[in-house]
């Protein structure tokens, strides 16, 4: 909705009759109530300006009513009473004095803008197609207004129309796409949508968002060799485009043309256009194609550097996992550690950190990282965990007992978190010295682990 700036010294529309000062006898007993009346409109009239401006809203619909008793054809009085009743939720004088305000100046946006707002924010859909069309000849921005309450009211041909009219005056733009997506949605026209998009490919052959619509509505019609074609074409047109190869990567892969597929991947991988997520996607279909095709590891290494350098943390995550898939703990590490430093509170990347530390035998690591940790996370009972392993390595296990009481207070159904607990306390009064209790811990762990 097309929102206008409301200045008050706008009442200058107020017409209140000035008094000629070089003609008035102030000795002179007036002879009538004109002056008084005069006075009196203007104090009320700023009295209820003055509480409009302090929210006491209901004293300023008093103010404005006396007003209009006094004088009741000045349109403004409405206009601002109406607004006043609304904001007091009495939406019935509200409408009232509005349409008031419009009937006595018809050609007047502000006035006719305000009664469209209070229609529309009353759900009236019907009163505000009828209000806005009185208002589309003062701004296009009405007419995409009108468009969207057509939408509403499923009058989708309608809407489609004056959709077209607007982009073929001005030219397409992303809120009226979105409409327009959402009437071919509503209504099943994918066909309908696909040669809207098509004609724009056509008629402005340059643009590169056009053929990026139009790859991805092929795409999703299951049109994969027209969406393919489309790709590129875009690519002759612009050979500098980095977009297109988020189609272009998976169509290659589609048809075993590795060597273009991995290049297209490297170009999204080191992009500064493309989104982090959109990026993760790719890596991880990277990530799967050098699983099944390890000869191409050299390349995913090097889109690896590319994304290091790129300061993408989820994109240096999805490679931590690829080398923990491979059982490469230490490449592994390496990237959960620069993904941990891109994005320090992380949970996933750091308990990933905590327990390579643990697996890589590099307990004060461990130890100082999850009691780091403990203080973003205290109810996270894994980090408990991890703490206590770590000091039962480093051989402190009156610290280690502490920390695995307090987690174990944390586990909500995980029977194998807590086996892992009583394992662990087991070993901290081994190192005590104290077998009864290390027994006693480690009977428990064996009850739950064991089949029923």
């Amino acid at each position: 909705m097309k929102r206008l700036i409301y200045i008050l010294f706008f009442f200058g529309i107020i017409a209140i009759p000035q008094i000629n000062h070089a003609q008035v006898d102030f000795n002179k007993t007036p002879d009538d109530d004109l002056g008084d009346n005069e006075d009196r409109f203007q104090e009320l009239f700023y009295e209820a300006l003055k509480q409009k401006g302090i929210e006491n809203y209901d004293r300023a619909a008093e103010a404005l009513q006396k007003c209009i008793d006094i004088d009741n054809s000045v349109p403004v009085l409405y206009f601002e009473l109406g607004k006043s009743y609304n904001k007091l939720k009495n939406f019935g004088s509200a409408e009232e004095a509005l349409k008031k305000a419009v009937d006595k100046d018809p050609d007047n946006e502000w006035f006719l803008d305000e009664l469209y707002g209070f229609y529309a924010s009353q759900n009236e859909t019907d009163k505000a197609i009828k209000t806005v069309k009185q208002l589309v000849r003062f701004h296009p921005d009405y007419k995409e207004d009108l468009a969207a309450l057509y939408v509403k009211t499923k009058k989708y041909d309608d809407a489609l129309e004056i959709l077209d009219t607007l982009d073929a005056e001005f030219g397409v733009s992303v809120s009226r796409d979105i409409l327009r997506n959402r009437i071919y949605e509503a209504t099943g026209r994918k066909n309908d949508q696909i040669k809207n998009l098509e004609s724009r490919v056509e008629n402005n052959p340059e643009k590169e968002s056009n053929y990026l619509a139009l790859i991805f509505r092929y795409s999703e019609n299951n049109e994969k060799d027209k969406a393919f074609e489309t790709a590129k074409e875009l690519l002759k047109i612009n050979p500098n485009s980095q977009i297109v190869h988020l189609a272009l990567y998976k169509f290659y892969l589609d048809d075993n043309e590795a060597e273009k597929a991995i290049e297209s991947m490297k170009i999204v991988v080191k992009s500064t256009e493309i989104k982090p997520e959109a990026k993760v996607k790719v890596l991880s279909d990277f990530v799967k194609f050098v699983k099944e095709h390890p000869e191409y590891e050299t390349d995913l290494v090097e889109a690896t550097a590319m994304v290091s350098d790129s300061n993408d943390s989820k994109s240096v995550e999805e490679l931590g996992q690829y080398y923990l898939a491979k059982n490469d703990k230490v490449k592994a590490l390496e990237n959960f550690e620069a993904a941990l430093k891109l994005e320090p509170n992380n949970f996933g990347v750091l308990r990933n950190v905590m327990l390579l530390y643990l697996d890589l035998k590099k307990y004060d690591l461990a130890k100082e990282k999850s009691f780091e940790a403990l203080e973003l996370f205290p109810s996270q009972p894994v980090l408990y965990l991890i703490n206590g392993v770590a000091l039962n390595e480093l051989n402190e296990p009156k610290e280690a007992l502490e920390s695995l009481e307090t987690g174990l207070d944390y586990i909500i159904d995980d029977t194998k978190m807590e086996a892992d607990f009583y394992n662990q306390l087991s070993r901290a009064y081994t190192l005590l010295n104290n077998t009864t209790k290390a027994k006693t811990f480690s009977d428990k762990a064996k009850q739950i682990q064991s089949p029923n």
